[in-house]
């Protein structure tokens, strides 16, 4: 153990009877460890590599498209068995992005430090933190990480900052008998303590074990496209039935068609409907959207632990900030000296000096260095190291010729008493201590942390250190402030700006979160003491409704906190970097770390911020914007194909008429208007604000565009057979790719507005490819399409341009009720 830099007397380590502990012997140790009193936490919480596959791969939607997929092998006609690749990307991008989720959870440890101190054997060991048993005793000094709970048995001034599990960022007392939890950090003082709970029995371990059961981000998006999956996935076989019945009945019924083995060319055709049903590429490219996004935010310094977590922060509309940490810079610094109205003792700077040195110096007292120099000068003789029980440390100097004075620097209403029993007999003391009172308390509201430094004749100290000496006098009040972030006003405007609502939510004393609010620019007055929060459900949404700051926030009412917000309709990010807030980043919408958060508060955070830079986070919001903006507009086009899928498939079946499509035709179709060009316009800028109803607005469009898509191809088909062209014919298919392809391409048109010149660029280069495509003969031959008879052209052309002229209509309607 460490020894004072100052010479002279110190006051001996405070300790529980009995002489101090000579630690376990080896075989004490073997037999905690066989008995499972190691210091490792089992992890049972989420779910296994072979759990994720399952979950992602063996699905009812995968399992129609790998029959589909297989079918079509089966019968050679592998040229229509191209959307296999859309799935199985699908089923990758699923099984990686969970995995990744799953090894970070894994991974989930409380404990930064690899290694703890132990006393073995009479010696002091350095051994790994799982090797920890219980009744070990561990050596704490300055600096370290306390790896299991334990209970102090000697003390040396020893003090632990606690902020990562309770949020509030004062050091905290640890006398012997008292006791010091995992997870918090040695910040001032030596001592020891034998260890009582380990592993998953640890405060550390309990609060972060719902922390560690894996979910997924709630996405509006995902959200959306799984409801339309689910929809499809019933929908398929029945659709599928009607086909297959039209597609026999139109090859002379099912007899027939088995007895002339027409019926393989009848399945390729319900195949081909109910592939085309699914919006493979829909799922696949806002997977790519997100990774994308991904990939843009890390470059700026924004890790993203899951990739729908991208659009997240763009729904927030209410954010809950953490103080410590996240405001904050985590620490304190010192403000400024406040002289009083008699006249300064001399020699005070020295004494500040020696304080800010003093090897068992609080967080508190040692930034005092940057202002004031110890010069080594009067040697100290005794003193009494700070105690949070009492709120005061003291130094006694020897002057020479036996004359001894005494410094003393804590809490002015410690160190001054407003009894005046410090100093009685004096003149005046009654009301000199109330003002010296009453300016610190002035600056106590204004959210300044206050000291008192005070000086005394005599030694006059008690024995054991712990009563002032008579005619303490005030000679300065030294003023502390938390470290503001730079860059945390101006981010908070930036929210206030864009309509989000902000809950300031610490551990700390409400007047100093209130105070700290003000001075980022928030118009608060008081803050919400939350040891008065109501238990009833109700009653906590409305006091969360009408308050903005926090204080005094227990870790488990941070979640009930964040889940009232929820259940009030408010989609809420929280932020944080403390062990304590790791509960309620997991129950909130988007859980936000700083890069000096606690291991577990990564591990479960959706966004860590690696740079610590809190004015990433509107960066955040463009990205997610972009994305959601960006995958909505996509989605028109695939969900319209949806659309007009089943209608044409229904209608078509219903109608006893084969599909007027081959798969291979219907990819071919889809790349032209809506794969290639809406991989381009998902990654395109688009600042469009988010507003709620993505399914809403998307299906609201789509749905009679697809309508519109079926009309004119049902038309079209209706006219081939008047003319007497036969249906199911070459000729058929080939119209029908055409009259499709100029609706689906002005629907392409539609989506893409407002046209500018890359989106311009975009769909004349589609409508180009479409023409040239037709006139290559190797695409000719692989897409089985030729160009159909004159006649016949002109009707399909016309079918085509009365369906875009329908969609234009539609897109007119759309905007009036859905204005962008």
């Amino acid at each position: 153990m460490s020894q004072p830099r100052h010479p002279g007397p110190v006051l001996p380590y405070r300790r529980v009877s009995g002489p101090a502990a000579a630690g376990l012997s080896a075989g004490e140790v073997a037999s905690r460890v066989a008995s499972g009193l190691a210091n490792q936490v089992p992890d049972t919480t989420s779910r296994s590599l072979w759990e994720i596959i399952r979950a992602n791969v063996l699905t009812l939607f995968n399992a129609i498209v790998v029959t589909s997929f297989t079918i079509l092998l089966l019968l050679g006609s592998w040229q229509d068995a191209l959307f296999g690749l859309a799935a199985a990307g699908n089923a990758v991008i699923g099984v990686v992005q969970e995995y990744r989720a799953k090894k970070s959870l894994d991974q989930l440890a409380v404990m930064d430090a690899p290694l703890a101190r132990v006393l073995r054997d009479g010696d002091i060991q350095d051994i790994a933190t799982a090797g920890v048993v219980r009744d070990d005793v561990v050596v704490l000094r300055a600096g370290d990480q306390v790896t299991a709970d334990a209970w102090v048995l000697e003390s040396g001034g020893l003090e632990a900052d606690e902020s990562l599990l309770t949020g509030e960022s004062d050091p905290v007392d640890k006398d012997a008998g008292t006791e010091v939890l995992s997870g918090s950090t040695i910040v001032a003082g030596r001592g020891t303590a034998r260890v009582i709970r380990v592993g998953a029995e640890s405060f550390a371990s309990k609060l972060t074990a719902d922390a560690k059961r894996f979910s997924l981000v709630n996405s509006e998006i995902r959200n959306s496209l799984n409801r339309i999956l689910g929809w499809l996935t019933w929908a398929l076989l029945p659709v599928a039935l009607i086909v297959a019945n039209g597609e026999m009945q139109a090859r002379g019924g099912w007899e027939e068609a088995f007895t002339s083995g027409t019926w393989t060319s009848a399945l390729v055709g319900v195949i081909a409907s109910v592939i085309a049903m699914v919006p493979l590429g829909l799922v696949l490219l806002s997977s790519v959207a997100f990774a994308v996004g991904a990939l843009r935010l890390a470059r700026g310094k924004v890790l993203i632990q899951e990739l729908a977590a991208v659009e997240g922060l763009a729904r927030v509309d209410v954010l809950c900030l953490d103080k410590t940490g996240t405001l904050t810079e985590g620490g304190i610094v010192f403000d400024g000296v406040h002289e009083l109205a008699q006249p300064a003792e001399p020699g005070w700077e020295r004494a500040l000096g020696w304080f800010a040195s003093d090897s068992e110096a609080n967080a508190t007292a040692r930034c005092l260095a940057a202002a004031f120099e110890n010069d080594g000068g009067s040697p100290a003789v005794s003193s009494v190291p700070f105690s949070s029980a009492r709120k005061w440390s003291s130094v006694t100097f020897d002057g020479g010729s036996g004359d001894r004075h005494s410094w003393i620097l804590g809490a002015p209403e410690m160190v001054l008493p407003d009894d005046d029993a410090g100093i009685s007999g004096r003149t005046g003391a009654e009301s000199a201590s109330e003002e010296v009172l009453g300016q610190a308390g002035k600056l106590a509201a204004s959210g300044l942390r206050t000291l008192l430094l005070a000086y005394a004749n005599s030694a006059g100290l008690s024995g054991d250190g712990t009563t002032l000496p008579a005619g303490v006098r005030p000679v300065v009040v030294l003023t502390f402030r938390e470290q503001i972030r730079p860059d945390a006003r101006q981010t908070l405007a930036y929210f206030r700006e864009e309509g989000v609502e902000l809950k300031i939510i610490s551990g700390d004393d409400p007047r100093t979160v209130a105070a700290i609010a003000r001075q980022l620019g928030l118009e608060v007055r008081d803050g919400y003491d939350a040891r008065t929060l109501p238990e009833e459900t109700g009653a906590l949404e409305d006091v969360m409704e009408s308050n903005t700051v926090f204080g005094r926030v227990s870790p488990a009412q941070k979640k009930d906190m964040v889940a009232a917000l929820q259940r009030r309709g408010h989609t809420v990010a929280m932020t944080g970097d403390g062990v304590n807030d790791a509960l309620a980043l997991k129950v909130a919408d988007i859980g936000i770390a700083m890069d000096s958060a606690a291991a577990a508060t990564k591990a479960v955070a959706r966004l860590v911020l690696l740079d610590g830079r809190f004015d990433r986070l509107p960066g955040v919001v463009a990205q997610g914007r972009q994305v959601i903006a960006n995958v909505e507009r996509v989605s028109n086009l695939f969900l319209s194909k949806t659309a007009y899928s089943i209608a044409v498939a229904t209608s078509f079946g219903l109608l006893q008429l084969q599909f007027p499509f081959l798969p291979r035709q219907l990819s071919f179709i889809d790349g032209l208007t809506i794969g290639v060009p809406a991989f381009f316009l998902a990654l395109m800028p688009n600042t469009r604000r988010y507003r709620p109803g993505f399914l809403r607005r998307s299906l609201s469009f789509s749905i009679p565009a697809g309508l519109i898509v079926a009309g004119s191809l049902i038309g079209l088909t209706a006219y081939t057979g008047a003319a007497g062209f036969g249906s199911g014919t070459q000729a058929l298919q080939a119209a029908s790719v055409i009259t499709l392809s100029i609706v689906g391409l002005w629907i392409l048109s539609v989506v893409a507005r407002p046209l500018d010149a890359k989106k311009l660029a975009l769909v004349l280069a589609m409508c180009a490819s479409l023409v040239t495509l037709l006139n290559v003969p190797i695409a000719q031959d692989f897409f089985n399409l030729l160009w159909p008879p004159a006649e016949l052209l002109r009707a399909a052309l016309l079918a085509g341009a009365a369906g875009g002229l329908a969609i234009e209509v539609l897109a007119w309607i759309h905007g009036r009720k859905f204005p962008r």
